[in-house]
C-alpha cells in the first residue's frame, strides 16, 4: 500500500486493485507509519471498494481497527447506486455524546464532588447488562422509535428546549418500528436510561481553557463553568438490530456480497428492500439512543438537585458518532444525495448549513470529542472546510492504541487508580476490569487528535474540559 503525502495532515492512498475511489487519511507524520494505523488503513482501502462510494473513503485522526469499517472511518454512497452497511455504523448504533452545563460556579461544586458522584452512580444504572426497574412494552418502545428524545420529554424526562440542542432534534424521521425484531424490543425493554459499560461514561468536568471567547460566550460557558458529559448509545436494542440485519444480509444477498475483501463489510444496496429495512431499523435504534441520553440527563438533573436544590442543568449539545444518514453534499461540482456512514466520527457542519437549527446557524454545529478516562475532552464547532473535505465530518475521540485484552495484560488496577488519585479525580465504577480497559494508556493523545483535526480544517476548538469525577460501567 503506497501512501502519498498531500500536506502536513492529509495523506492519499491512490486507487488500485478493486478500489473504486482513492482513500484519504487525516493524521500527522508520526502516526502515519505506525503499525496500528497501517492495519486500520487497510480497512479504509477495503471501504473504497464498495459499490456506489463517491469521491474517496476517509479516515479521521483517531482511526483504529474496527468491525468492517475502521473506527474513525467515513464513507459516502450514492443513494441510487450505493449501499448501506451495518459495519459502517457499528453495533452500538448512535453511540454518542451529550454535554450539559451548570449554572453554579466551580467553587461551589468542588467540595461536593464525592456526594455528586455517589448521587449520579445511584441514579443511573451502569455496567454490563445494567437495567432499570421500569420495563417498557413493545407498544411504548415503538413510540420511542418514532419520536426519539421527544418521547422522553413528553413523558416528563426533560424540557422542550432540550430538543433544539440535539443533532436532528433528537429524532431521525425515517424510523419504522415494524422493521425491528421482537428480540430487539425484548432487549431494549429495561435499558432506557442506563449507561452500559466499556468506554461509556458520565463525567463531571470543569472548563479549563477557552480557545474561542466569542463562541464560548455564545454557547454559555467560561473558565468557571462546570459541565457534565454523557457517553452512551442504544444499548442492547441497537446491538440486536445490527446482529439481525447482518444475518439477514448474509442470507438474502449472497451473490451481491460475493467477493468482499472483508466479510464484515456485508451490505445491501440502499434501494433494496433489505437495505431500506435496515436503514429504517437503524433510525429506530438512533432514536432509542437519543431518548436514552435524554433520560440519563433527567436522572443527572435529579442527582444534582439532591445536592444543590434549584440548580439549572442545561443541554449544550448532543451528537451521534455511529450513524448512517441521508444527506446532500457537493461532489465534483454537483449536489448529490448520499448515504453518509460515520463510524466513530462526528458530524461537523459549518455555519449556515441548512440542516442546523436556527440557533446554531451563526456559529456551526457544536462538536463533542471526549478524551479517555482521566484526560481532557473538547467542545468544538464544525466548519465549511469539513463540508468540502469530509462530507462535514471530524474525529470522535482519542482512539484506542491498546485493545481491551492487551490493556488488561499490560496494565494493573492499582497503577490506574494511583494515576487518577494524583489528578484528584473521583471515580465510581461498577467493574474494576473496565477501569483497566479504559485506562489513559490504552488510548491515543486526545489533545493531538483535536490539534490535527483543527489544523486540517475539520473542526475548531472552543474549550478544553478536564475531569473532576468519572462514573463508569
Amino acid at each position: 500500500m503506497k501512501i502519498k503525502r498531500l500536506d502536513n495532515y492529509k495523506w492519499l492512498i491512490e486507487k488500485e486493485g478493486n478500489m473504486r475511489v482513492p482513500a484519504v487519511i487525516f493524521t500527522d507524520e508520526e502516526s502515519i507509519n505506525s503499525v496500528e494505523l497501517r492495519n486500520a488503513a487497510q480497512q479504509i482501502v477495503n471501504v473504497a471498494t464498495l459499490p456506489g462510494i463517491v469521491r474517496y473513503a476517509i479516515a479521521m485522526p483517531d482511526i483504529h481497527w474496527g468491525y468492517g469499517f475502521p473506527i474513525g472511518g467515513v464513507g459516502a454512497f450514492d443513494v441510487h447506486e450505493g449501499i448501506i452497511s451495518p459495519g459502517g455504523v457499528g453495533f452500538d448504533i448512535n453511540c454518542g455524546v451529550r454535554l450539559l452545563k451548570l449554572d453554579i460556579p466551580a467553587s461551589e461544586v468542588l467540595p461536593k464532588l464525592e456526594l455528586l458522584a455517589d448521587a449520579i452512580f445511584k441514579s443511573v444504572p451502569v455496567g454490563v447488562g445494567s437495567r432499570r426497574r421500569e420495563s417498557y412494552s413493545k407498544k411504548v418502545l415503538e413510540q420511542v422509535c418514532l419520536k426519539g428524545a421527544r418521547w422522553a420529554v413528553e413523558e416528563g424526562f426533560g424540557k422542550k428546549e432540550d430538543l433544539q440542542h440535539i443533532e436532528d432534534g433528537g429524532c431521525l424521521k425515517d424510523a419504522d418500528p415494524e422493521t425491528v425484531s421482537d428480540k430487539a424490543y425484548d432487549r431494549g425493554s429495561d435499558e432506557l436510561g442506563t449507561l452500559g459499560s466499556g468506554n461509556h461514561f458520565m463525567e463531571i468536568q470543569k472548563v479549563e481553557r477557552v480557545y474561542d471567547r466569542d463562541a464560548a460566550t455564545f454557547l454559555g460557558i467560561d473558565e468557571n463553568t462546570i459541565t457534565i458529559m454523557i457517553h452512551s448509545g442504544s444499548r442492547g436494542f441497537g446491538h440486536q438490530i445490527a446482529t439481525d440485519y447482518i444475518a439477514l444480509m448474509r442470507d438474502q444477498l449472497k451473490a451481491h456480497n460475493a467477493g468482499l475483501p472483508d466479510r464484515q463489510l456485508i451490505n445491501a444496496p440502499f434501494q433494496h428492500p433489505t437495505g431500506q429495512r435496515y436503514y429504517k431499523a437503524m433510525c429506530c435504534a438512533a432514536n432509542y439512543a437519543f431518548a436514552n441520553r435524554q433520560m440519563i440527563t433527567h436522572y443527572i438533573r435529579q442527582a444534582f438537585a439532591s445536592v444543590f436544590p434549584g440548580v439549572r442543568v442545561e443541554v449544550v449539545y448532543d451528537v451521534a458518532h455511529n450513524i448512517a444518514k441521508v444527506e446532500e453534499h457537493e461532489v465534483d461540482g454537483k449536489r448529490m444525495k448520499l448515504v453518509v456512514h460515520r463510524k466513530g466520527a462526528t458530524r461537523s457542519f459549518g455555519p449556515g448549513n441548512p440542516a442546523l437549527p436556527e440557533i446554531f446557524k451563526e456559529v456551526g454545529q457544536p462538536v463533542l470529542i471526549p478524551g479517555d478516562m482521566g484526560t481532557a475532552s473538547y467542545l468544538l464547532l464544525g466548519t465549511k472546510e469539513a463540508e468540502k473535505e469530509t462530507f462535514g465530518t471530524t474525529a470522535h475521540g482519542a482512539g484506542r492504541q491498546l485493545g481491551r485484552k492487551e490493556a488488561k495484560r499490560k496494565l494493573n488496577l492499582s497503577h490506574v487508580m494511583e494515576e487518577l488519585k494524583k489528578k484528584n479525580i473521583v471515580v465510581r465504577s461498577a467493574s474494576k476490569g473496565t477501569l483497566i480497559e479504559e485506562a489513559p494508556e490504552a488510548y491515543k493523545d486526545v489533545d493531538r487528535v483535536v490539534e490535527i483535526a483543527e489544523a486540517a480544517g475539520l473542526s475548531r476548538r472552543v474549550a478544553r474540559l478536564v475531569p473532576l469525577a468519572v462514573i463508569k460501567g
